[in-house]
């Protein structure tokens, strides 16, 4: 039982395109996993640049504060200043709390792109 030469190029050629088609989609999946990688070890570098300088800031002020205060109300301002802090410290643990919950689009286009090729397929007669 011998296959015409026309179906066994069809396969071929079915075969290649389907090839095709998985590289293309692992090759957006690499980029965007890529992509991610690099926006999250930025936002690490700044965030944590921006929390030192924020800390230093809050550091100074408050030693700032005291000082003023020093004569006067002393252990009014400490108290008041470190209960502040405590209570930020709180809310911030909460809200990193809530983001680490969140759930992020990564490889969405990726996602999209596979729903788009499941469409075409099921499209088909």
């Amino acid at each position: 039982m011998s296959h015409s030469p026309g179906l066994m190029d069809s396969l071929k050629r079915l075969t290649s395109t389907l090839l095709d088609i998985m590289q293309t989609r692992l090759e957006l999946l690499a980029f965007e996993f890529e992509a991610e990688r690099l926006r999250v070890g930025q936002m690490l570098l700044v965030g944590s640049i921006a929390l030192f300088c924020f800390g230093l800031s809050i550091l100074l002020c408050t030693v700032l504060i005291v000082v003023l205060c020093w004569d006067s109300h002393r252990e009014l301002v400490l108290a008041s200043l470190s209960l502040l802090f405590f209570i930020t410290g709180l809310f911030l643990v909460y809200k990193l709390r809530a983001l680490a919950r969140a759930r992020l689009g990564l490889f969405s286009g990726s996602l999209a792109e596979l729903a788009h090729d499941l469409e075409q397929l099921d499209a088909r007669p």
